[in-house]
């Protein structure tokens, strides 16, 4: 640990002798939830639904401080509380770490898989165009994809373009723009390969090897502090980020940052209990699935915390509407410019206000106060908003607006009047006499420059990204079926099928959007008059396809993992006839050219399988396991059975090998952000331990959803692929 020559800080240092509280708020030493109760008492029957507005927050929200600092000094003994990593100079960054994003590493802004290369400047580019920027970053490589394959979160690091060493050049990419980064670590993953050390002696390594800042515990109830300690006996300390709301609240010692979700959205904005506890923690909120923030919004503002401004959520985008986005830009740079007081022991929220419905919190310092004010009403509110006490050579700004005010003295307090949009947000800043704060005139200067334009010109609107189907070219047609194809006649199809993604509900933006659909959506279904086709009997085989490298001498831009379980060029003894596996969707693309071929759309592929029945698997309407190879639920990939191995399973067509032993690559469909390919068919391989590995879709009604970035990280020792020719 480095030492730091700053003091402890007593959040407890309260008066020496405080008055006493009219109003009891007896607040349980238990109290485990993310957000403490608040002031005010909501009415009886029959007003509990409709009588908000009889609430009265200032006339208890003084005894409701009083009664709340009582609980944190008893709260903080009881957690035995140190705060000595709050006080570590290298990790105080987390403090100022007000804006915050998940990013798929798949995002098409942050690389570029035509170039082949990390695009970290257009990716930053892009944020502060809409909303500011970010002073964080978490790097998301593992979900939804892992458990395709037997790889584990560590190995998906590795396979990222590039390597280690091509992270580690975005990491610096992104230290060079001023943003940290946080890289991710879940408990779940125990059903695929073995890694050899435990989860933090791994990370640590990771951290140190690439050069992160942090680490995000998905789904940890706060981040054990064996990594805490792990890296830094690596000599690389981190932010511990921990996702869910920390459970053991001894945990907040060494996990000075955590998320927030789920706030109340009642009248009366909730306070952030381990914000309270220790206000130098940081928290940055998270609503993935929120199509308007408003209240998000409000909630960070009121408690003086960050946003986690996710978008891109497992290939579904959702970005900020307009509005939203401007109100984080305005928000974060009060924020970011009166970054000490944010994290002031002495912040007070519910500081008593003049007009109703309007609530504010104090966050004093020794030469400014900065008082953070959000508006819950639907109307716009002008006028007095705040009554002070005042010093004699005070000066008060209107920070949200840029403009100096000019106050009311009244019997030793200042009456402070400006507006507040409807749903908005104000911000004051006294700056006591004689006191500088560096860069104000420009930050006046800019504020004012935004607060030009109302945040009500600015669409709340949300919408859907809009996918593309990437194109097929059709083949030269044939007459007559190829060797090793069978010819499927034209005809009706009715074509349905749906999404098997674990999230993303039902939701606008979910899954794929075909071409004859104005949005992506998980179900499917047209009736489609296809035309007459040929396609492969069988998936691909390892002996096919070298033949195909053989003959073209073709070998990929990105090697890595390009037929990892071949030696020394060629299949293993015994795998000639087995479905050809680690290869991309742009390998099979090139088998496929070669061959005078294509990969088949959905539901070419579909259609062959199902025939024109409907029926839900390749020999029926029942699940018969015996018809498919046995399910692999070890912790490592076994072989693939042989293509012919289940001749019961043939489709109504005699296809064979559709379903169960590996998947099959068809459609790309991409959006402005995002690459995936549609697997049919699913594989033999079924890590176990966790709900969150990709879900098998062995029904022909149902289809994957495979995220693509590069060659390297898409390969996978459980896809493969058959193609199509075009009949004449």
């Amino acid at each position: 640990m480095t030492p730091s020559s700053e003091q402890p800080r007593d959040v407890n240092a309260d008066d020496a002798n405080p008055p006493p509280v009219k109003t009891e708020y007896k607040f349980s030493h238990v109290t485990t939830g993310r957000y403490l109760p608040t002031p005010g008492k909501a009415p009886g029957w029959p007003f509990a639904e409709i009588g908000h507005w009889k609430m009265d927050v200032d006339g208890t929200a003084d005894d409701w401080i009083a009664e709340l600092k009582d609980w944190r000094r008893e709260h903080l003994t009881r957690i035995g509380y140190d705060d000595a990593n709050y006080r570590r100079p290298e990790l105080q960054w987390a403090q100022r770490n007000f804006v915050h994003a998940q990013m798929m590493v798949e995002d098409r802004y942050f690389y570029d898989p035509e170039a082949r290369r990390y695009t970290v400047d257009r990716y930053l580019d892009d944020l502060e165009q809409r909303y500011g920027g970010i002073d964080s970053v978490l790097l998301w490589y593992v979900y939804p994809n892992i458990g395709v394959d037997d790889r584990n979160q560590f190995d998906l690091a590795r396979d990222l373009p590039g390597g280690l060493d091509g992270l580690r050049g975005a990491v610096e990419d992104f230290h060079r723009r001023g943003v940290r980064v946080f890289l991710p670590t879940m408990p779940w993953d125990n059903g695929t390969r073995e890694q050899g050390q435990r989860d933090w002696e791994a990370a640590a390594e990771l951290v140190k090897a690439v050069g992160a800042d942090g680490l995000n515990g998905d789904t940890y109830n706060g981040v054990p502090r064996a990594f805490f300690d792990a890296c830094d006996a690596a000599g690389r300390p981190v932010v511990l980020q921990p996702e869910s709301t920390i459970s053991a609240e001894e945990q907040l010692i060494w996990n000075v940052q955590s998320w927030g979700k789920k706030a109340p959205n009642e009248t009366v904005p909730p306070v952030a209990k381990f914000k309270w506890l220790e206000p130098r923690h940081m928290i940055n909120y998270e609503n993935r699935w929120g199509r308007e923030r408003n209240h998000d919004l409000q909630y960070i503002f009121f408690n003086g915390i960050g946003y986690n401004a996710w978008e891109n959520v497992w290939g579904i985008w959702n970005q900020l509407t307009p509005r939203d986005a401007e109100s984080l830009r305005r928000i974060a740079a009060i924020e970011r410019q009166f970054a000490p007081a944010m994290v002031s022991i002495e912040w007070r929220p519910y500081e008593r206000t003049l007009q109703h419905g309007v609530f504010g919190s104090r966050f004093p310092l020794a030469d400014y106060t900065v008082w953070n004010l959000v508006n819950r009403h639907e109307y716009d509110v002008d006028g007095e908003q705040l009554a002070v006490p005042h010093r004699e050579g005070t000066r008060y700004f209107d920070a949200w607006h840029g403009v100096a005010l000019e106050p009311r003295i009244e019997h030793g307090r200042a009456v402070l009047s400006f507006a507040l949009e409807a749903r908005g947000f104000g911000a004051v800043l006294a700056l006591a006499p004689g006191a500088l704060i560096d860069g104000l005139d420009a930050f006046l200067a800019r504020m004012r420059g935004l607060a030009a334009t109302p945040l009500s010109a600015y669409s709340a609107q949300w919408q859907p990204l809009p996918q593309q189907l990437r194109p097929i070219a059709a083949t030269a047609p044939a007459a007559a079926a190829p060797e090793g194809m069978i010819a499927i006649p034209g005809g009706d199809f009715d074509f349905a099928v749906g999404g098997i993604e674990i999230e993303g509900q039902t939701w606008a933006g979910n899954d794929v959007q075909y071409p004859w659909e104005n949005t992506p959506r998980r179900g499917h279904r047209r009736r489609m008059q296809l035309k007459p086709y040929f396609i492969d009997r069988t998936p691909v085989t390892n002996a096919q396809f070298h033949a195909f490298l053989q003959a073209s001498g073709w070998t990929p831009a990105d090697p890595h993992h390009f037929l990892r379980h071949w030696i020394d060029g060629a299949p293993p003894a015994g795998w000639d006839n087995k479905p050809v596996t680690w290869v991309s969707i742009e390998d099979a693309r090139a088998y496929a050219a070669w061959a005078g071929k294509r990969l088949p759309h959905e539901w070419e592929w579909q259609y062959a399988a199902q025939g024109t029945d409907g029926r839900l698997y390749p020999w029926g309407n029942a699940w018969d396991e015996s018809k498919v190879p046995a399910a692999n639920r070890g912790r490592t990939l076994r072989a693939p059975d042989d293509v012919d191995a289940h001749p019961q399973a043939a489709s109504p067509f005699g296809l064979l090998d559709l379903v169960g032993n590996v998947w099959q690559w068809t459609d790309e469909y991409l959006d402005e952000h995002t690459r995936a390919a549609v697997l049919r068919g699913g594989s033999s391989y079924q890590p176990r331990t966790s709900h969150w590995y990709f879900p098998q879709a062995y029904r022909l009604d149902q289809h994957g959803k495979y995220l693509l970035m590069a060659p390297s990280k898409d390969r996978s020792g459980c896809i493969g692929f058959r193609c199509v020719v075009d009949a004449s």
